[in-house]
Parts: C-alpha cells; structure tokens; sequence
C-alpha cells in the first residue's frame, strides 16, 4: 500500500529555467511525509511519528523536468526498510496520464530518505514501537537497489554559508530541506569561480543529489564553510562532492550528478571543450 499525497504547485517554486528547482522537491517530499504521518496518528502510538524524527539520509534522482500547473501534484510516499531504530520511506512524484494524451503516468522523481525516531526534549534516538512497526508494516514495499556515488576528491573550493534564523524548525536545528539548499548556493558559488568570461560553457541541470545528515546545524552568527570538489567527470555529466564542516568536523556530506543541458531543446547536452578542461583541472588533487 502506498499513501499518495496531492501537493499544490506554487509559482515561486519555480527556478530560471521554468521547472520546480531541485531543492523545492525536498520540500514537497517534507509535506507528503507528515502528510503521511498525519493520516494515521489517530492509531496508539503513532503520534510521535509525525513530529519526533530526524532524517539521516536523502537519496533524490531527478527524471524529468516539472513545469508549473494548476493541478495539485501527486507524491507517492512508502516503506522500503523497517530497523528497530530507524525506517526508510521512498517517494514518487507524478502527474496520472491525461485521457487520450499520455499511456502512462509521467515521473518527475523518485526518491528515499532514512529516518529515525528521535526525542527533541532529551535530544537522544530513540527505538520504534511495536504500534509504529505495524502501521509501518502496512506500506511495506521492496526497494530497488541504487549505485553509490563518487567521492573522491579534496577540498577545492570554501563557501562560508550564514544560517538564517528562518532556516532554524521549531526543534532549533536547520530543517532538513535547508541542507539542500545551502549545498545550492555553495555548488553556484563554486563553478561561478571556475568559468572565465568569454569561455564556452553549457548549462547544466542537477540529476541526482544525496545528502547524508551527520549533526545538527544550529543557527549562529559565524559562517559555516562549505567543502567542494569535482569527484566524476562523465560525457554529458559531473559530480560535484561537499561537505558542511564547523572547523574540521563534518556536519553534512553530499554528491550532487550534474547533467550539462540545452534549454532551448529541453535535452542533455554535449559538454563543451573548454568547460571540460577546466573540470578535469579540479580532478587534480590539490596541492
């Protein structure tokens, strides 16, 4: 069984180049979850599943370009994983076929997030009850297996990245579609350093992002700094890898998979040259 949730499109989710931008998605994933949640915390015990857990990890795969429309888009939301301590819901975001027009519903992403049951009084993990097990139980679905992603590499570029008191939940931690964003500014912020005036430069749409959350950020006045490098570089493609760190300790981890892009034709496109070499530059390990 899968919970499906009808998200309304808003105009300002939409980024320069007409779609939903990639860090709204997370967003919408956010709403179907609670949703979700919501649905069933009339069911003892279940309560706590829609207002106390974390998420550890976010695998997001871009399919295809979501342009606005007055239609509310659908989310659906399952379990893949049960673990005593934690559970992993995956998403699909879709529109249903129109009569006459399209055979199949049409993908815009898929998506999975690994959660964890977490008490924000005493800040501490706590096990999943045998009533949440069962509810959860009740979307249980196989997962289909995903391969890693490149990370290998060393810090080429530091972004210092403020948090706004606006980007803070109500548990005073930054809220998990936050990350994204921030990740956002750090990757423009690098690849604007790299391009020269007058090169030629294709540009470029993101296909896939995976964040893993490893401690909470907490608002301050001080800048965190945002680690980034070039660890793939593919025909059409490359992954850009980065970390959040306060100091030397890691707070986030990510690798985003750039596809170079053609707006005009909607489509992947070649990479030029001169973006290529200045890409296989930032392999080289700093020195």
């Amino acid at each position: 069984m899968r919970h499906v949730y009808e998200c309304p499109l808003r105009w300002g989710d939409m980024d320069m180049l007409g779609h939903v931008n990639n860090v709204t998605y997370v967003d919408y994933l956010q709403e179907a979850r609670i949703d979700m949640f919501a649905a069933h915390a009339g069911f003892s015990g279940v309560q706590d599943l829609a207002e106390g857990v974390v998420v550890v990890r976010h695998e997001v795969e871009f399919v295809r370009p979501l342009v606005f429309h007055r239609a509310p888009v659908k989310v659906a939301v399952w379990v893949t994983e049960i673990r005593a301590g934690s559970f992993t819901l995956a998403y699909e975001v879709y529109d249903e076929p129109r009569p006459g027009v399209d055979e199949a519903r049409t993908v815009y992403l898929r998506a999975s997030s690994l959660l964890a049951p977490y008490v924000f009084a005493t800040e501490s993990p706590r096990r999943l009850s045998a009533a949440e097990k069962e509810i959860l139980g009740r979307f249980l679905e196989p997962a289909e297996s995903r391969a890693a992603m490149a990370t290998e590499g060393g810090t080429r570029h530091v972004y210092p990245m403020k948090v706004r008191f606006s980007d803070v939940d109500v548990y005073r931690h930054v809220n998990n579609v936050k990350y994204f964003e921030f990740f956002q500014e750090a990757r423009i912020g690098y690849l604007a350093s790299l391009y020269t005036k007058g090169e030629k430069w294709s540009g470029h749409v993101v296909a896939r992002t995976d964040v893993d959350y490893l401690a909470p950020i907490l608002f301050r006045l001080e800048p965190y700094d945002v680690h980034s490098w070039i660890s793939h570089l593919g025909t059409r493609s490359f992954t850009i890898a980065a970390e959040i760190r306060d100091g030397d300790r890691p707070l986030a981890r990510a690798q985003v998979v750039m596809v170079t892009f053609d707006p005009e034709a909607q489509t992947s496109a070649p990479m030029p040259a001169e973006q290529r070499a200045c890409l296989e530059r930032e392999l080289t390990p700093p020195r």
